[in-house]
């Protein structure tokens, strides 16, 4: 499979911002144990250069890791060359997205209006991160009535309450953080558990009609 068929198939992105690097990898881990293999490391994290490379290596085959918070084309050069495996941004800027697409990576640019989507799309993204994600179910099933050909992952706002409406919707992916994965939270055995608890029923969520 290709990281792009792997992203639509297991459909969660789990958002990694701001946790202490020392723990990045056993989150990692309880994500991966509870069903969730597609990880983003955000660029505005300590050391998230290292970390990518870190997960690229040593959980390689068993999580998919991207950079987030990418704002530029050598941002983007740079965590692909750690071992981003897709680039996220909170944006559209065509020099990432070409700089991403050109060494056969995943790109996910960020947009919110239907012009903004619309463009991100023409201009090479494979799925648009719509955000931010808490403008809701509605918003996602209005925007695909006239752009039904481009795929969508709200991003923000997206919680176990609401997962499938936003899947019934019509988003082929979703990009969770705090609901997923709350960094401010000390991270112990229990917590860690309390993770693989936690993506295991998003993972529910989103395989249930």
């Amino acid at each position: 499979m290709t990281v792009l068929s792997q992203i639509l198939a297991f459909k969660i992105i789990a958002i990694i911002r701001g946790a202490n690097p020392e723990v990045v990898e056993d989150i990692a881990e309880a994500l991966y144990e509870g069903g969730v293999k597609c990880l983003e490391i955000t660029l505005n994290s300590s050391n998230a250069l290292q970390l990518i490379e870190n997960i690229a290596i040593k959980l390689d085959g068993r999580i998919i890791v991207g950079a987030g918070t990418v704002l530029n084309a050598s941002e983007a050069t740079n965590a692909i060359t750690a071992g981003a495996k897709f680039i996220i941004s909170p944006i559209t800027d065509i020099k990432t997205i070409h700089a991403t697409k050109q060494v056969g990576v995943v790109s996910l640019p960020g947009a919110f209006t239907p012009t903004e989507i619309f463009n991100a799309y023409s201009f090479g993204g494979d799925i648009i991160k719509v955000f931010p994600g808490t403008s809701g179910p509605g918003f996602i099933k209005e925007i695909l009535a006239p752009l039904p050909h481009i795929p969508l992952m709200p991003t923000g706002g997206i919680n176990l309450q609401n997962i499938n409406e936003f899947k019934k919707a019509g988003a082929v992916a979703f990009g969770i953080g705090k609901s997923l994965v709350d960094t401010k939270q000390k991270v112990s055995e229990i917590y860690l558990q309390a993770i693989t608890e936690n993506a295991q029923k998003f993972i529910q969520a989103v395989r249930t009609d």
